[in-house]
Order: structure tokens, then sequence, then C-alpha cells
């Protein structure tokens, strides 16, 4: 891919996100009739979504073609690295706007008049982590994945691609809650889907690509670490450690919502006209 290719897809990704976002913004706020807050979180969530399924398409169509797992090469992995990279620097913004207009909603009014440097203290100590892991993904994952690999790894590259399969149902799960749906059927259908995706593309995606390695290389599952450069396992803990952090946030808000739901179901049960003992018998 020549120099020019290049930098002519990083610039149009640096312009299509935000761009994305500001259309729906508008088509939301003007024509949905949204309040300022609801029309910038959504559209947030509706652009990560989108970034999301254009990723993990990628990802399958790169990691299906590539039947070496070292040297063959789809060139969609180099043209949707350079732009897909833009995004994690829009989203930083994003994230900041979505803080930003919270403290402008009714019920918010407790909080004050906010400062810029007040609200982007209160922003960097709430996402500090997703910040993280979006200049990691900038500052190291892009250039390692442009100039280190030198072409190798395809396979590997669209298998980490694939990983954002669970987005737009981390997305959808967000804006049921911010509209107050927990109760709903969607969003526990949704919450199952979430976890299951989550758990698969995000957390066993690094045991797996180790043991595509390890059929490869002819060794067993549990030698692989010991037999890469320690670089690898580096990087592979350091992208790996906070998806399980997240999946124990999900694996929680899960819990509280089957919890509510098993109390609901005893209140209503009281209700109708049950003994105590009978609506411990129905759970």
């Amino acid at each position: 891919m020549t120099q020019k290719l290049i930098h002519s897809l990083f610039l149009q990704g640096l312009l299509v996100y935000p761009c994305l976002f500001w259309m729906l913004h508008v088509f939301l706020s003007h024509f949905g009739k949204m309040e300022e807050f609801y029309a910038v979180y959504v559209s947030a969530r509706l652009v990560s979504s989108v970034q999301a399924i254009m990723a993990s398409t990628v990802g399958y169509i790169v990691s299906s073609s590539c039947k070496h797992i070292i040297d063959d090469q789809h060139w969609l992995t180099a043209s949707y690295t350079q732009f897909a990279v833009p995004y994690f620097i829009y989203d930083i913004y994003a994230m900041f706007m979505c803080h930003w207009h919270k403290y402008r909603v009714k019920g918010h009014e407790a909080a004050g008049t906010r400062s810029l440097r007040t609200v982007t203290r209160t922003y960097l100590h709430k996402e500090f982590l997703m910040v993280v892991h979006h200049l990691f993904m900038v500052l190291v994952c892009f250039p390692v994945s442009v100039l280190w690999r030198q072409g190798k790894g395809d396979f590997f590259l669209g298998c980490m691609l694939m990983a954002e399969l669970s987005t737009p149902f981390v997305c959808l799960g967000k804006v049921l809650i911010l509209y107050k749906q927990q109760h709903t059927l969607l969003h526990k259908v949704n919450g199952v889907v979430m976890l299951v995706t989550f758990f698969c593309c995000r957390i066993l995606l690094f045991p797996y690509m180790y043991w595509v390695y390890g059929k490869y290389a002819g060794i067993p599952f549990y030698r692989v670490p010991f037999s890469i450069p320690a670089e690898y396992n580096l990087g592979s803990a350091i992208l790996m450690a906070p998806q399980v952090y997240w999946f124990g946030l999900i694996c929680r808000g899960a819990f509280r919502v089957f919890s509510r739901s098993r109390s609901a179901a005893k209140e209503q049960a009281l209700r109708n006209g049950h003994r105590p003992e009978e609506a411990q018998a129905l759970d």
C-alpha cells in the first residue's frame, strides 16, 4: 500500500466519524425531537455500532481468507486499519460530549455549574480506563500493526477486529438503560446476547489465538506462551486485562437485573394474595 493511500484513508477516517456523529445528532435533535443529551448519547452509540459492524465484518473476511496464519495477507487489513484508527480519537471526544451534556439534563442540577476543567477532570476519572485503552490503540497498536508487523499475521489482526462484534449489543444496552427500559424483554434478551458475544469475542479470543498458533507450530496449547516472544504475551495481557474487568462489570449488572426480576416476581405474588412461603416457592 502506498504512503499516499495510507494518508488518504487516515484522513477519511478523521472526517467520516465526526461527520456521521454530527449528522445523526442533527437528525435526532431536529427531526427526532430528542433533548440535547439524548441526541448526543444515542448518536455516539450509533456511530460506535456502525464502526463495530464494519470492523467485525472486515475481521471475519480477513481471518477466514487467511489459510496460512502467518504469511497470508489480505488488502482489507492494512486499508481498514488506517481508516479505523481515527475512530478511537473521535470516540474520546464523543465520550466527553456525552459526559458534558449529562449535567445539563433535568435531575443533575444539583451538580451545579461546572467549568470545563472540572468536567474534564470528572470525565477522566470516570472514563480513565476507556481513555487509556483508546490511546493505547492509537499510540501502540496502530504503529505495531502498520510498521512492526511487516505484513505478517493478518489472520490474528482479523481475529482482533472481530472482538468488536459485541459492541452493538453493549451500545443497545446502554441506550435502553438511558430510557429506563431495564424491565423489558428486549433488554433481557440483549443482555444475554451481550454476555455471550463479549465472552466469546473478547475473553475467549486470546486463548483461541494461542490455540491456533499452537496447532500451526505443532506444540501443545500450554507451551505456546513459552514459545513466543515475551512482547506478544505482554501485549495480549495488556489488551485482555480491561476486557476481563469490563466483563466483570457486565456480569454484575446482569446479576442486579436478575435479582430485581426475582424481587418483582415475589412482590407481585404477594399482591396477588399468596402467602410468603408460597411466594418463596415461586422462586
